[in-house]
């Protein structure tokens, strides 16, 4: 690609393409980044409705994790879809994306064992089986020693169930675009898929088909609100999330991406870290050649992408979009910079800008126009 050409720099990554009903006009992607901005009671705040509508550019933004229930929020000022308050509060940060020409999904997260009870009116926390994250956990008060979870019993199920399904139709209400099921990184999900966290006996447990039982059903209620065509879901299929990993990703995984190929999602992300990972790193082999050969949708990779490998990948054909992360924090018109072959802003790299309720490192880095004025 020349300086004089027509054509932006990675020019893979500026061809439109549909994820179902949504019509993105570049496959440069927001990936979900917690940030913490919300109130204590999880409804957002004005400043939420700046920082997406800088970012509108990206083909599509998934937002932030977003809590379905009080059980299921376990991070300190995270944002929640569970009561009307929240949804009010939601809906200037959808027109703010779309009066600036974007697009938004809801991505909806229970975290599951990685809450505290602090966060829950003094009850533990839930999961596939009674275990616990390694380490610690975070609360208003700080960080704070896990506790040990209680295994989800079988008369709850319909009731998660019923939470996943309120939070979806709240999400419209609120004027999103659709959603995404937060399925990997560790949490409640993830805690059903993979045989480390999930020690169950009964139809959710043992064997793969039953392990991926509760992600069918939790993605055929999504569906039943949204329809299959604006409903996405991410994964993690390879390597160790938060104490969460698998001894046979390959058959777990593969088992996963068949049902998905049933329900016909609009995308499917993967978080697919590497041995030199920035932000975890693994061993264990990425699974979207796996995938991909089962799942015929659209497929979205992540983590540690440049401009130029994500081009490449996409011009491979390996993925259909690339979804960015800490890139779109320090750079809110990541599109037009990576088009112009400009230098990316590094993050300023402390936890207080990333996840802390302060509008420093978060609202205020500027776009190359402004940097260049």
């Amino acid at each position: 690609m020349t300086e004089t050409s027509s054509q932006p720099h990675h020019a893979a990554l500026f061809q439109p393409i549909d994820l179902g009903a949504i019509h993105a006009p570049n496959r440069i992607l927001m990936a979900p980044l917690t940030r913490g901005r919300a109130g204590r009671d999880g409804v957002p705040t004005p400043i939420m409705a700046t920082y997406y509508r800088q970012r509108a550019s990206a083909g599509l933004i998934i937002s932030e994790a977003t809590g379905i229930s009080r059980e299921g929020l376990g991070w300190p000022y995270a944002p929640g879809l569970w009561t009307d308050a929240q949804v009010e509060a939601w809906k200037p940060v959808t027109e703010a994306v779309h009066e600036a020409g974007g697009r938004i999904v809801a991505q909806l997260w229970h975290m599951g064992r990685v809450s505290h009870p602090d966060l829950n009116d003094g009850q533990p926390p839930v999961s596939a089986s009674a275990t616990r994250v390694p380490g610690h956990v975070h609360t208003f008060e700080g960080r704070k020693d896990a506790v040990e979870a209680r295994p989800l019993r079988l008369d709850e199920m319909p009731r998660l169930l019923d939470d996943y399904a309120r939070a979806a139709e709240n999400a419209r209400k609120a004027g999103f675009d659709g959603v995404q099921l937060h399925a990997a990184n560790g949490y409640l999900i993830d805690q059903f898929l993979r045989d480390s966290a999930n020690l169950r006996t009964d139809e959710y447990g043992g064997s793969p088909e039953n392990r991926v039982r509760l992600l069918r059903e939790v993605m055929e209620r999504l569906i039943s609100v949204w329809g299959a065509e604006r409903v996405g879901v991410r994964l993690s299929p390879n390597g160790d999330s938060q104490g969460v990993d698998d001894s046979n990703p390959e058959a777990v995984f593969g088992l996963a991406a068949q049902v998905l190929e049933t329900l016909k999602p609009a995308f499917v992300e993967l978080r697919q870290p590497g041995p030199n990972g920035t932000f975890g790193a693994t061993d264990v082999p990425q699974q979207d050649g796996l995938i991909r050969k089962i799942y015929t949708g659209p497929l979205v990779l992540n983590s540690d992408y440049t401009p130029q490998s994500a081009a490449s990948d996409i011009a491979s054909g390996r993925a259909d979009a690339i979804s960015f992360g800490r890139p779109f924090i320090s750079n809110p018109d990541l599109p037009a910079r990576i088009a112009k072959d400009a230098p990316l802003a590094p993050n300023r790299n402390v936890p207080e800008s990333w996840y802390f309720p302060v509008p420093e490192g978060y609202a205020d880095y500027p776009t190359l126009a402004e940097e260049t004025v």
